[in-house]
């Protein structure tokens, strides 16, 4: 029995353009499969004929995984607006995408393929795939300092995972981490006090940069792929691979308190007027105190 994928991911994976992107093609009735107006979320198979504007929807493409050596000034966006964005760096002739990020002023190894469901099981927060940094920060490091970055740091709203850090000169160390929060080591380096200078991301899993200069990139290897598939073949790619232990209880939730705190007044005056009932056959003068006070 051929595969069944949603529509609007299998019309992305030709290549053709981005989910959000078909799903408008879907909505408009620019699209159609075995001559029929698909409703949304029809799951569609290689057998069914679909057509974008009365045209035939090409063949999948074959898949492509990218190593990238990210030079300092490319933005890991595909935005073709932004001059800088990774795409038009590569100028590979199939429609790619990075997988992760790497922040502009930082370098290194970055993934880019053209299949969707890789890309959620390398990234979920849950399962813990190794990346390894190479940083150099603005003054000189101690062992205390890399004992806290090791051990784990508040940002963010969480505590950053524990995780190997190795110093390798005055100022520069090395560091692996299985997580991937916004700028997570230069913000981790900000709570210490430092400035990270360079950074460089020297593996993926196990993928190293293997000789690549700042701009150059290579397909994976069917070794590499293999390893990397059998490494992420239990690796969720939904929701419950993102669950971060450390993090912190939800700003809102934390809010619930803060109406009993804004309105502190209502929440103390109610509960001690219910044990003051007892109070009404005190003498007239411990009355009158209590009347007067209220009147403030």
């Amino acid at each position: 029995m051929a595969q069944l994928t949603r529509l609007n991911k299998y019309i992305s994976e030709t290549g053709f353009c981005s989910r959000r992107e078909a799903d408008k093609l879907i909505e408009t009735g620019r699209v159609k499969v075995n001559g029929n107006l698909p409703e949304m979320g029809l799951k569609v198979s290689d057998d069914d004929l679909i057509l974008i504007d009365n045209k035939p929807l090409k063949a999948k493409p074959k898949r492509v995984y990218i190593a990238y050596n990210k030079p300092v000034g490319v933005t890991c966006t595909t935005e073709k607006k932004i001059k800088s964005n990774i795409v038009s760096a590569i100028d590979y002739p199939e429609r790619i995408f990075p997988i992760g990020r790497l922040d502009r002023p930082s370098e290194g190894l970055i993934f880019l393929t053209n299949e969707g469901d890789i890309v959620n099981k390398i990234l979920r927060a849950g399962n813990n795939h190794e990346k390894e940094y190479v940083v150099t920060v603005d003054k000189p490091i101690n062992k205390r300092f890399i004992e806290r970055m090791a051990g784990g740091l508040p940002i963010l709203d969480t505590v950053t995972k524990k995780c190997f850090v190795k110093q390798t000169s005055s100022d520069t160390f090395t560091i692996i981490l299985t997580q991937g929060l916004n700028r997570q080591i230069r913000r981790m380096c900000e709570y210490l006090g430092y400035e990270v200078t360079k950074l460089k991301r020297v593996r993926i899993m196990n993928v190293n940069l293997n000789g690549l200069r700042p701009g150059q990139w290579r397909h994976l290897t069917d070794a590499e792929m293999k390893q990397i598939n059998d490494s992420i073949a239990d690796s969720a790619k939904t929701e419950e691979g993102s669950v971060d232990p450390n993090k912190r209880e939800p700003k809102a939730a934390k809010h619930k308190a803060s109406p009993k705190t804004h309105h502190q007044n209502d929440s103390v005056t109610r509960p001690q007027h219910k044990p003051n009932k007892p109070k009404q056959n005190r003498p007239p003068t411990r009355k009158s105190g209590t009347l007067s006070l209220k009147k403030r």
